[in-house]
């Protein structure tokens, strides 16, 4: 399992899923370019010391990271009709997640393999990308047995 980010432009949202990812031993690849400096003191304030024990790869393209895809592209979009958790999940997929103000571009959504969303209340928009990154890398560790490894509790 592996969580990717494309060209994330809210640096506290990245440091919060590299957090996540450190703490939940995924890795994460973030596909640039990125709307902050990685030296942005939000995104060094949001992932704290966990950076460095994070499984990070950055790639400076969408071109230059397709090279790297083994497995299936999950991509969550509100442009989905297959709710997060009626997904059957695999342990090599990667989830995608767009841009935290406009998403994926169309060249991206149509390389996905599948795309998923999260239900919500008709009044709502969106849920913060962190939060959203959460709740589908949660429930696909679920599905594939990711949180029964020995470095957990």
């Amino acid at each position: 399992m592996r969580l990717a980010l494309y060209q994330p432009d809210i640096p506290q949202n990245t440091g919060t899923l590299i957090r996540l990812c450190a703490c939940l031993s995924v890795p994460l690849d973030i596909i640039e370019p990125c709307g902050f400096t990685f030296t942005d003191k939000q995104l060094r304030r949001a992932a704290m010391d966990y950076a460095e024990g994070a499984d990070l790869a950055r790639h400076d393209s969408w071109t230059h990271f397709l090279p790297t895809v083994a497995g299936r592209l999950i991509l969550a979009t509100t442009k989905s009709t297959r709710p997060y958790a009626k997904f059957a999940f695999r342990e090599n997929d990667i989830i995608l997640l767009g841009q935290e103000q406009s998403g994926v571009p169309e060249e991206v959504h149509g390389r996905a393999d599948a795309r998923v969303y999260i239900p919500m209340q008709k009044s709502a928009r969106s849920l913060n990308i962190a939060v959203a990154g959460a709740m589908i890398l949660g429930e696909a560790l679920r599905q594939t047995n990711g949180f029964d490894s020995a470095n957990f509790n």
